[in-house]
């Protein structure tokens, strides 16, 4: 319901903004949308296309995984934690297992590992709904904590910044894993307050605390080395870990005398049926925002923002950043091209440049997440998944300026 909403602003305010502009002289205003509309529909598709290879594959070595039984294993391994956070999901699900492999992949920037992941999640997930056409409370949990972006390794960010000439490429790790941990909390808390879920029990809070001491370790660790080290370091250990865990399934289903080569057909089709699923949901919403994006709207309220913080006498370095984070939950394509620009024009040290990186690093598409994931499944009410997502998002936004604000001015 609420991406029904949101679907129709993005339509009547193009509208009515457009209107205003033609008004004012420019002729090409509707031309402009009406491109980027088709442009934006033909994407979508393309999009959905690209994803069957690597769904196929995915499920396909998930079903080795849940057949062999080594899913069932990483349930057991979470289940004291996820057993709280997802009371509707029965112990040892093999859903807990492949949530923990897509947050996994998402932490270690394996995006196109961790789409097809969560996709089966949802699909496992769905299996467990009572109402299909409405999101269960821990198809919401998984969603809102998936779109609050838990990155551990910026590699992509670090890599664009290296590029357009930083002295130092790798100071905003720091600053981009402090500002995701707010914005993964902030989405734990919210959903939790919504689904009354008591936060503080021991093994969660075991849980959540032994993440505190991973991160920090991490960051100790990252901290004493060079931004070349970081960089072959991060891209070996993020690789060799999904490609241990394939491995891994295959070894473990052999030895429980499991047809591989047919149990990976079985989940491949399961795959190239979800890709083709999430067409329509994917089109609709990239129509909407390319149509939100051409009419000029979003410079509108980023110019009246600015100038409502100079009205109150904040520093507003950090506003030439603010269209990244009003088009990350929009597009991520979209945001990494502002923040690309804005390193391209200032330089990538400048202050809203490095603003910028940590937005983007620190942030999710989070449209585009609640779009495919919950169009895989054919959900129609959202409940309460997107003003949760939304609010941790901008808490991410806050928190990555903050930050940057201490960090590096």
């Amino acid at each position: 319901m609420a991406l029904n909403y949101v679907w129709i602003s993005f339509f009547l305010i193009t509208f009515v903004v457009a209107i205003v502009k033609l008004l004012g002289g420019d002729t090409e205003v509707f031309q402009n949308i009406v491109n980027s509309l088709f442009e934006s529909a033909a994407t979508g598709a393309s999009i959905s296309l690209g994803l069957i290879g690597m769904m196929t594959f995915a499920l396909g070595i998930m079903k080795i995984g849940e057949k062999g039984g080594m899913i069932a294993i990483f349930a057991r391994l979470v289940g004291p934690f996820f057993n709280k956070l997802f009371p509707e999901v029965p112990k040892n699900h093999p859903a807990l297992g492949s949530i923990l492999m897509n947050f996994s992949a998402n932490a270690l920037g394996l995006d196109n590992a961790a789409t097809p992941l969560g996709l089966k999640a949802m699909k496992e997930l769905q299996e467990l709904n009572p109402n299909k056409e409405t999101a269960s409370n821990a198809q919401i949990m998984f969603i809102v904590l998936n779109a609050s972006s838990l990155t551990l390794l910026p590699i992509s960010i670090m890599a664009y910044r290296q590029e357009a000439g930083a002295l130092q490429p790798s100071d905003i790790f720091l600053p981009i894993l402090i500002a995701t941990f707010f914005s993964s909390l902030t989405a734990l808390i919210l959903v939790s307050i919504y689904q009354k879920i008591n936060l503080f029990q021991k093994s969660i809070m075991t849980y959540i605390g032994s993440m505190i001491v991973l991160i920090g370790g991490t960051l100790f660790y990252f901290g004493t080395l060079s931004q070349d080290e970081i960089s072959v370091i991060s891209k070996v250990a993020g690789n060799l870990i999904l490609f241990s865990i394939f491995v891994s399934f295959i070894a473990l289903a052999m030895f429980r005398k499991i047809n591989v080569y047919d149990a990976f057909i079985e989940g491949a089709r399961e795959g190239f049926e979800v890709a083709v699923k999430i067409i329509p949901y994917l089109v609709a919403i990239l129509v909407g925002i390319a149509v939100f994006r051409a009419s000029g709207t979003m410079d509108y309220i980023i110019d009246g923002i600015a100038y409502v913080i100079g009205l109150m006498g904040i520093d507003t370095s950090f506003v030439e950043a603010l269209p990244v984070a009003f088009m990350k939950p929009l597009s991520g394509s979209g945001a990494r091209g502002l923040m690309v620009e804005l390193m391209a024009t200032n330089g990538a040290d400048d202050f809203a440049a490095r603003v910028a990186c940590v937005i983007q690093g620190s942030t999710e598409t989070t449209f585009y997440v609640l779009a495919v994931y919950f169009g895989s499944v054919a959900i129609k009410n959202t409940r309460h998944a997107l003003p949760c997502a939304l609010l941790s998002e901008l808490l991410g936004i806050i928190a990555a300026i903050i930050v940057s604000y201490i960090f590096f001015n």
